[in-house]
């Protein structure tokens, strides 16, 4: 098809987790709900905004940065899932070229993990000391996309098991000069210790959150701060706990602990009013792709089908600050044989991908 082919897409147009209509139009690259003059090609099923992974790590693999060929891999991956946003939770890669390319995903940066020294994977992250943390983080906020990304808590070889990383002080100083320069700010934890420093410091998102208790999930809701999951991350847990039990057995056992609560954490959060949002990890040593399975994950964990659904679709896009489906938009959906709100394990086979009006697959 042309870039100016208009398509009719016809069957139900999911705009809400409980509204949908019959049919749109996509005319030069954007949604319309006026039939135009123009002749269409119509394409048939169940529309879904493209759907979003909230973290994802394109240019990046377990050795740390990767080339524009890998990276471009990465992203067509992703696309050919039906993920057409992206929020990069993290990469030390420059990936500014895909925002040229109308066929690779939209992405969303946090610029590069900021972590304490030796306290993180190798060749990730941007390691230094609390005290230039507020200047890190500044680099970092201006280097993104909206978004920072910390690294809370990581093993502790000394104490042998997982600890916070920064100082109360210091990283509320930092996370008040990213709100100051207009940057939200995300953490990894897997753990509990630094959980309720991080949210009393004004922090907006956690990453994993393995650590939650029934002491700082009110704290969460109260304050509005989302997590996300990473469920399909968190299934690596018992593989990395038994690899490191022979010199790390604390932290090995608490992993272990982590992982069997897993679901009800996840579910005692949503229970609670905090926001929960999809995403898989992928690109440090997961494969890409896999947003379909998380959303399978969040239902195993009690979450209701369609709101485990708008967490990678309508509710995702909200909190981003992106649009949906609504006229003017990007044309960015996806298309199923079946209503996903029936089954979400229909996700892992889209019928059409359409970006930027284009049909992909």
């Amino acid at each position: 098809m042309s870039d100016h082919t208009v398509l009719h897409v016809k069957g139900r147009v999911l705009v809400g987790p409980e509204e949908a209509r019959d049919e749109l139009w996509v005319v030069d690259g954007r949604i319309s709900y006026d039939r135009p003059r123009a002749e269409a090609v119509t394409v048939r099923g169940w529309a879904l905004p493209g759907l979003v992974d909230a973290h994802c790590h394109v240019g990046l693999d377990h050795h740390g940065a990767v080339d524009e060929a890998t990276s471009e891999k990465q992203a067509l991956t992703d696309r050919d899932a039906g993920t057409l946003l992206i929020r990069d939770a993290g990469s030390p890669s420059d990936t500014r070229w895909i925002d040229e390319r109308e066929d690779l995903p939209k992405i969303i940066r946090a610029g590069r993990h900021i972590a304490r020294t030796r306290r993180y994977i190798r060749n990730f992250a941007h390691e230094i000391e609390p005290d230039d943390l507020v200047a890190y983080v500044a680099r970092e906020a201006r280097r993104g996309d909206g978004w920072v990304k910390l690294v809370g808590d990581w093993i502790d070889r000394d104490a042998g098991d997982l600890t916070a990383c920064w100082p109360r002080g210091e990283v509320a100083a930092a996370i008040a000069e990213a709100h100051r320069l207009g940057a939200r700010v995300t953490a990894h934890c897997f753990a509990e210790v630094a959980l309720r420093d991080l949210v009393e410091a004004g922090i907006d998102c956690i990453e994993h959150a393995t650590g939650l208790t029934e002491d700082t999930i009110p704290l969460f809701a109260e304050r509005g701060v989302a997590i996300v999951p990473t469920l399909v991350n968190i299934a690596t847990f018992p593989d990395l706990a038994a690899g490191g039990e022979a010199k790390f057995p604390q932290w090995s056992a608490h992993m272990r602990r982590l992982y069997e609560r897993r679901y009800d954490t996840v579910r005692a959060a949503y229970d609670a009013g905090v926001p929960v949002f999809v995403g898989t990890d992928a690109g440090g040593s997961l494969a890409h792709g896999l947003v379909a399975a998380e959303v399978v994950e969040l239902v195993k964990a009690g979450i209701p089908p369609v709101q485990a659904l708008s967490a990678t679709a309508w509710g995702a896009r909200e909190w981003l600050g992106r649009p949906v489906l609504e006229e003017g938009a990007p044309a960015d959906l996806v298309v199923y044989d079946e209503d996903p709100r029936a089954d979400v394990r229909a996700l892992a086979a889209p019928r059409r991908v359409i970006l930027n009006g284009r049909v992909i697959g």
